[in-house]
């Protein structure tokens, strides 16, 4: 798994790892069954706290997403629905628009705009 984190984001951490990894079987790069690394693993590769990456991992365990099985770790319970893979990526892009000086208003008033 390739996940990426911005250092730019005002997001909290755990918040960014778990939409990476809604992102990512939203996408199908996972698909239910799939068995996840080891938070530490993760954590080593991003560069954080283990506990950062268990805290993502427990929130999407509780979205339904992941499930947590003793002595087989971390694995894809279901896929992300399609509202809550758009809803991630609408607050990253309304995110991205407020850094660059945009309103949710002005942001609206774009979509809007679009054919």
């Amino acid at each position: 798994m390739l996940l990426t984190l911005d250092l730019n984001d005002t997001r909290p951490l755990h918040e960014q790892v778990a939409g990476a990894i809604r992102r990512a079987i939203g996408e199908g790069s996972y698909v239910p069954g799939d068995r996840l690394p080891p938070a530490r693993d993760l954590a080593e590769a991003l560069g954080i706290n283990p506990n950062t990456v268990l805290r993502a991992l427990r929130d999407l365990r509780d979205e339904g997403l992941l499930e947590f099985r003793r002595g087989r770790g971390v694995s894809v319970a279901g896929r992300a629905d399609g509202r809550a893979l758009l809803l991630q990526r609408a607050r990253e892009l309304l995110e991205e628009a407020m850094r660059l000086g945009y309103r949710r208003e002005d942001l609206i008033t774009m979509l809007e705009e679009l054919p």
